[in-house]
């Protein structure tokens, strides 16, 4: 037997009307809020009454063609893993949008890839970039009709950090509290994953900087951590006589200490480890994972904010995000 067509064909406002015995156009007025209409309120009840009864849903296809807005907000992002932070992020931007009637989508362009770019393909009102967007790639958005395009470079006041976007102080704040803890020798500890190679290199050199620049610091540059080379890793530290660890985020901090753990090697007393991000993990981790708190949220909401107020031409959000990134010291330093 085939499909219902009749249970499956989409409520108009025709049915609406039809239903009622009203015309076309009283039905649409109401269904369609549109202002300057004398139409009473009782009809408008009984319209709208009707409308729920019948299952009707407006056709948001057809809304956006005649407000020309599609109450969508593209968000490119970079091709890194979805982590806590990146998470908590998008978390917050979506809620965001929400209340205000928007829909958070987001894409990862590849270098290779062959699937029609979104601002293509649904006309979002806003095209944000969580990285700047290339001269030609701000070309394509334009042509494809996007009015508003947002990257960070172009954000009213920068938001400090990796790429003018993310908060780059947090290795500095590592380095400083190992520092002060008494460490004398520090490492960096990277993510093998080659997504973050650009980004770890930020970090890893802000680390850098900050220690050279401290008397009696030394800086003994850069491991990559993963399962088959934390062995190797702290075997090298031990050697060389590291005594503190800058870890990239808390799950390079947790690999490396869950290591320590399993080879009693006293963490912090031998090997001060500090993470960065501040996840659950840092706080269930035993040792707890010393590490560094961010705003995250708060970006998310504000770059949310920040779109809303381009699309409607209103003033940008005054509350920024807090920029700060705190030290959360725990077991591991």
């Amino acid at each position: 037997m085939g499909p219902d067509r009749a249970a499956t064909k989409r409520v108009t406002a025709v049915d609406v009307a039809r239903s009622l015995g009203l015309s076309r156009a009283t039905v649409g007025f109401v269904l369609n809020d549109t202002p300057g209409q004398t139409i009473p309120e009782s009809t408008r009840q009984r319209v709208l009454n009707e409308a729920k009864r019948l299952g009707y849903h407006p056709h948001s296809a057809a809304r956006a063609l005649a407000s020309g807005r599609s109450h969508i907000v593209l968000l490119v992002l970079p091709d890194w893993p979805l982590d806590y932070s990146m998470r908590t992020h998008l978390d917050e931007a979506s809620a965001t949008l929400d209340r205000a009637g928007y829909a958070l989508v987001t894409m990862v362009p590849h270098p290779d890839g062959q699937a029609q770019p979104l601002w293509e393909t649904l006309r979002p009102d806003v095209v944000m970039g969580m990285t700047p967007f290339s001269p030609r790639e701000i070309a394509d958005i334009r042509a494809s009709g996007i009015n508003h395009v947002l990257t960070p470079a172009q954000r009213e006041g920068p938001l400090p950090g990796e790429e003018g976007l993310l908060f780059a102080d947090g290795p500095r704040v590592q380095v400083e509290h190992l520092a002060a803890q008494g460490r004398r020798t520090l490492a960096f500890a990277a993510p093998a994953d080659p997504r973050l190679a650009q980004l770890s290199a930020e970090r890893s050199g802000l680390a850098a900087r900050t220690a050279t620049r401290m008397p009696g610091i030394t800086w003994a540059g850069d491991w990559t951590i993963d399962e088959g080379s934390v062995a190797t890793a702290v075997a090298e530290w031990l050697s060389a006589g590291v005594d503190g660890v800058v870890a990239y985020n808390d799950d390079v901090a947790a690999r490396i200490v869950g290591h320590a753990v399993r080879t009693r090697l006293r963490v912090p007393d031998r090997l001060a480890v500090i993470g960065h991000d501040d996840t659950p993990l840092a706080r269930l981790f035993v040792p707890a994972l010393s590490t560094i708190r961010v705003d995250t949220a708060g970006l998310g909401r504000y770059l949310a904010e920040l779109a809303l107020s381009t699309v409607n031409q209103s003033a940008p959000p005054v509350a920024t995000p807090e920029m700060q990134a705190h030290l959360v010291a725990r077991e591991t330093t």
